[in-house]
């Protein structure tokens, strides 16, 4: 199925015309999406312990969904009306009212784990802002992002294991970052491809490679010694 297929099914617009899924086809809801979407769960799911499969389904449902309100909508202004439409069935979920059948499901695990609500709505923040920031001036304003774009993944992930702390969210976060960091670096030229540039301008004006080399896809030297200086950053985030 589609996003947008999900989302004629599933999106604001049908949520006064279905009833909401009980407990077993929520979660199989989530099974399917995050099994369908993402090539590593087999490798996820034979690492984890079976009693913690289908939590981690429902909270990679949660993001997938949010992800793709923020990238497969087509439209700014739509897409932050849906992932307002999602904070608000974020809100629902903690308030103890779920139709929607990710919520339906993360409801029963955000409640054996206690959850707070916090690194959720981070998430959507961060897609938030994906929809009017595309390029960064400094690497704090970045690090920031990462901060709302990653790291709450770390945390819940945390929270699901029992091992939540705030030592552990602290190594949590600075892994999460550089994971962060290491995609971006990875994917300089399709990020530029969809508009967005997550090196900071302060950092390849420092090495003297211009806004509009990245047009060109110029790999001069200035750009090498760029990506070897955000590499080693990365690395010290790991």
């Amino acid at each position: 199925m589609t996003f947008q297929a999900d989302l004629d099914c599933w999106g604001p617009a049908a949520a006064t015309l279905k009833s909401a899924p009980n407990q077993s086809e929520a979660e199989a809801y989530c099974r399917q999406l995050a099994t369908s979407h993402y090539e590593n769960f087999p490798l996820v799911s034979w690492l984890l312990p079976p009693q913690l499969h289908q939590h981690f389904y429902n909270v990679y449902a949660y993001c997938r969904w949010a992800d793709d309100l923020g990238d497969e909508v087509g439209d700014t202004a739509r897409s932050l009306e849906l992932l307002g439409w999602w904070r608000a069935e974020l809100d629902r979920c903690y308030a103890g009212d779920a139709s929607h059948p990710v919520f339906v499901a993360l409801k029963s695990t955000i409640a054996e784990f206690a959850i707070p609500r916090a690194p959720f709505s981070d998430l959507i923040s961060a897609f938030e802002q994906d929809q009017h920031v595309r390029e960064y001036d400094t690497f704090e304003q970045l690090r920031d992002y990462c901060r709302r774009s990653a790291d709450p993944v770390g945390r819940i992930v945390l929270y699901l294991c029992r091992q939540f702390s705030e030592e552990n969210a602290a190594w949590s976060d600075s892994i999460c970052t550089g994971l962060q960091l290491a995609n971006f670096w990875q994917d300089v030229a399709r990020d530029y491809d969809i508009g967005r540039i997550y090196l900071p301008r302060e950092d390849y004006e420092r090495f003297g490679y211009a806004r509009t080399d990245f047009d060109s896809r110029a790999e001069t030297p200035a750009f090498l010694a760029l990506m070897q200086f955000e590499v080693q950053r990365a690395r010290t985030w790991l």
